[in-house]
């Protein structure tokens, strides 16, 4: 199974997608998301949000929010 990413800001939707790897800037640094990740919520800082799918890499630049992964579904609201 896939994990089904997005990305959404107060103004719009960045990203709506899948991805094998995705890469946050946490308040207690970068952290890694794959496949099966355990539930969790975690805060954001300002920093840059990687996303790659068969070794194809997109990049997003937050200034912090809120992510939340669980079965697979990983929504990151950010500022």
């Amino acid at each position: 199974m896939i994990m089904k990413l997005e990305i959404i800001t107060p103004d719009k939707r960045i990203f709506e997608g899948e991805a094998d790897l995705i890469q946050l800037p946490g308040s207690d640094g970068l952290f890694e998301i794959l496949n099966n990740h355990a539930p969790m919520i975690a805060a954001l800082k300002k920093g840059r949000v990687k996303v790659g799918k068969a070794n194809d890499f997109q990049f997003f630049e937050i200034n912090g929010g809120v992510v939340e992964v669980l079965n697979n579904k990983i929504l990151v609201l950010a500022d």
